[in-house]
Formats: structure tokens, C-alpha cells, sequence
């Protein structure tokens, strides 16, 4: 996996690391908390405009809403700005969107539950996946009877599924089986799931039903089918043959010999049977494990659906923001001379790199951009410094003041 935007530590933590650098210096360290004190208390107020035009948005298109409630948004949810605010938010969370590629290799490929999924794609007039932050973990993955065998599975640490529903008449033509929906045509589903396999992403999808794969299907049927022919024509027909043709002949037979050959054939047969058995018995289990996972998924791991998503993601967006303004302003803040956007990037990614261990893809301009928007930092040819932190205090004052106007000056 490539490097992220996405910064894995709380906000908490990296505030009391930037304030290290003058701890001595007691006035500074809580104008430092005050000032990001009230650019935290701004972006939440960002937020609260982002969510409040999210759930405006996409009322009409929740499916938790009673029909009765939706009707109520026709001609007041606007589809085309919700999708733009949710990309907004997602993108402000450090989100990015998951390629075909991946799903393509995610759909053949499967680490932990060894299981071929179908999934009706004509359900979705569109559907997309957006991830954020990754790792690695040790897994026991079972192999043979009670073999397990230990292998690296690659998580996302946040996964979002977007799942835009075809309309009824496009489903009915299509004839998929609306009474099996769970969720009404024409609805837009959301849902955030924690710490997904990158390899079982299609196990978020709620219609992806358990198959058997090519290679289940070869180790049932083909044993199955050509060792009975084989031990049937060899062993279990010839000796019935013969003690029938001597029974209508009246002539004496060999009734251990047949007896014998007749047994070996059925003692055979019924191996080749425990064989199929077990085939299919591994097939049932992995569905069991298919049910555990997805019974896990939505019960540990799901973080949000549909509108209540929203607040997940506003709230990471929000840490987002203010994180990367920290960041920004601190080392700003700590040079002597003004620094370029490439300077400030490679002095923050090696801070990390070198102090807290961690490889990321800081994105600077960002950074840069949301303290020009609050009025803290300011570029002079091609160069960028912040203004001192007793004047920033003022500055954030101001853009709070300036928030709610509400008083008309009288002429």
C-alpha cells in the first residue's frame, strides 16, 4: 500500500508533542492550547454546516426514513449536492476512493474466509468503496483439518461502502427479487466498517451470498463422479453379473470370491462417500465462517449507517483538519525563516518518520491552504510563514466575531 494523507495519531497527542519544544515558556504553551482550542471549536462549527446540508440532502434518499417522511423532501434534496458535500467530507477525512483493480483482486482472492461470494450487481445504479488508514496483522488461517497456518493479512483501519439502489422498475426488469431486498429501490445506503481485510472487502456488500467456487466444485464432483463410475464398473457390477448369471443358470459360484469383490467395492464406495462428504462439509464450514465474519462486521466492526455515518465522518474530518493546522502552524511557527511548500512537507514527514516511526504523505497544501483560510498564515513568493501566536489569538477572535451577524448598524 501506498502512503496516506491520513495522520494515525489523536490530536491530543500531537499537540502536546508540538508544545514540547517550549514547555518552559508557561504563557506560550496555553496561548498554544487556546488558539487551537478555538480553531477546533470553528471547524466543528464547519461541521455542523456540513451536516446539517448532508441530511437535508440526502433525506429523500434514506432508507431509514418512513416513506410518508421522504415525501416530505421531494423537490428539497438535491442529489447532486449531497453527493458533492459527502465527497467534500471524505475527502477533508483524508479518505480516498478504492479502484476496480482492488475489488476485481479482492472478489477472486479472499485471506481469512476461503470462500467465493456471488453479488447481484444489478441491485446498484452505482456503488463505491472509500478507505482510510491501513495495517498489517498475523492471522491463523485454517487450512487442513486442523492445520492453521499463520499468514499476514492487510487491514483498513476505516472503510466506507457507498451503495446507490437501482429504481424498482430497472430491478424488475433486471428481475431481481424485491420481496428479498432489505432496503427500499431507489434508496442510497451507507455504512462504515473498522479494520476490513483488504482481501474480504466483498463481505460488506449486504446481498453477497456464499458459492462454490471452481476449485470445490473440481474436488467434489470430479472424485466423485469418475471414482464411483470406476468402482462400480470395476468391482460392484461384475461380481452382482456374476452371482445373478449363475443364479439363472443354476450353476455353482464362487460365494466367497464374489461376496468378497462385492464387499471391497462397497467398503470403497463408501470411502469415496466420506470423501464427497467431507468436501462439502469444508464448503458448509467456510459458510459458517462466512456468517461469524459477517455477524462480526455488523456487530464489532460497523461504526455507522447511513445518516448517523455522518457524524462519523464529519468527526474524523473535523481531527483531520485540525491536526494538519497544527502541524502546519508549529513548524511554521518554530523556523527562523519562511519555507517553502516542499520544505515544510519534508520537515513534518521526517519528524514523523524519525520520532513517532511512522511513514505518511503529509498533504502540505492542504495544510498550507487552511491557515491561510483563517487568516494565520500568509505566502510571500512561494514562501510561507504564520503570523506570531499573540497575534493569531486576535485574528481567530475576529473570524469568530465576524461568524454570526446578527446586529444591523443603524444608518
Amino acid at each position: 500500500m501506498t502512503r496516506e494523507h491520513y495522520i494515525p495519531f489523536n490530536k491530543e497527542f500531537l499537540l502536546e508533542q508540538q508544545i514540547a519544544a517550549f514547555a518552559e515558556d508557561k504563557q506560550k504553551v496555553e496561548d498554544f492550547k487556546k488558539l487551537f482550542d478555538i480553531i477546533e471549536h470553528y471547524y466543528h462549527y464547519e461541521s455542523f454546516n456540513l451536516n446539517r446540508n448532508l441530511k437535508q440532502n440526502y433525506a429523500l434518499y434514506d432508507p431509514d426514513l418512513s416513506e410518508k417522511e421522504r415525501e416530505g423532501f421531494i423537490g428539497k434534496s438535491d442529489f447532486s449536492v449531497f453527493k458533492a458535500t459527502l465527497l467534500q467530507v471524505l475527502e477533508r477525512g483524508n479518505y480516498y476512493r478504492i479502484n476496480e483493480e482492488i475489488l476485481k483482486e479482492a472478489f477472486e482472492e479472499s485471506d481469512l474466509i476461503g470462500l467465493s461470494l456471488a453479488i447481484d450487481f444489478n441491485a446498484f445504479k452505482d456503488y463505491e468503496l472509500y478507505a482510510r488508514g491501513h495495517h498489517k496483522a498475523k492471522e491463523k488461517v485454517k487450512k487442513y483439518f486442523f492445520w492453521k497456518k499463520e499468514v499476514e493479512i492487510e487491514y483498513y483501519d476505516r472503510v466506507l461502502i457507498y451503495l446507490n439502489y437501482s429504481d424498482a422498475d430497472y430491478l424488475a426488469q433486471k428481475k431481481v427479487k424485491l420481496g428479498k431486498m432489505p432496503i427500499d429501490p431507489g434508496s442510497i445506503a451507507l455504512k462504515i466498517f473498522k479494520r476490513v481485510p483488504k482481501n474480504d472487502l466483498e463481505t460488506i456488500f449486504p446481498n453477497a451470498l456464499p458459492k462454490m467456487s471452481l476449485k470445490d466444485k473440481m474436488l467434489l464432483w470430479v472424485p466423485g463422479v469418475f471414482g464411483g463410475i470406476s468402482l462400480l464398473s470395476a468391482k460392484v457390477i461384475p461380481a452382482l453379473i456374476n452371482m445373478y448369471d449363475a443364479y439363472q443358470t443354476g450353476e455353482t459360484i464362487d460365494l466367497l470370491n464374489s461376496k468378497t469383490s462385492l464387499n471391497q467395492g462397497l467398503i470403497a464406495l463408501g470411502i469415496l462417500a466420506a470423501y464427497c462428504f467431507r468436501q462439502y462439509n469444508n464448503f458448509i464450514n467456510k459458510k459458517i465462517r462466512y456468517s461469524k465474519t459477517l455477524s462480526d462486521s455488523l456487530y464489532f466492526k460497523n461504526v455507522g449507517n447511513n445518516s448517523g455515518a455522518f457524524y462519523s465522518l464529519l468527526n474524523s474530518s473535523e481531527e483531520e483538519a485540525l491536526k494538519e493546522t497544527i502541524l502546519a502552524y508549529a513548524f511554521l511557527n518554530r523556523s527562523q525563516n519562511p519555507l517553502t511548500p516542499e520544505e515544510l512537507d519534508a520537515h513534518i514527514e521526517s519528524w514523523f518518520s524519525s520520532h513517532l516511526k511512522t511513514e505518511l504523505d503529509f498533504d502540505v497544501n492542504d495544510a498550507l491552504l487552511k491557515l491561510k483560510s483563517i487568516g494565520i498564515g500568509k505566502e510571500t513568493n512561494g514562501k510561507w510563514q504564520v503570523i506570531p501566536l499573540n497575534e493569531a489569538l486576535v485574528k481567530i477572535d475576529e473570524l469568530w466575531d465576524n461568524v454570526f451577524e446578527y446586529n444591523q448598524k443603524s444608518v
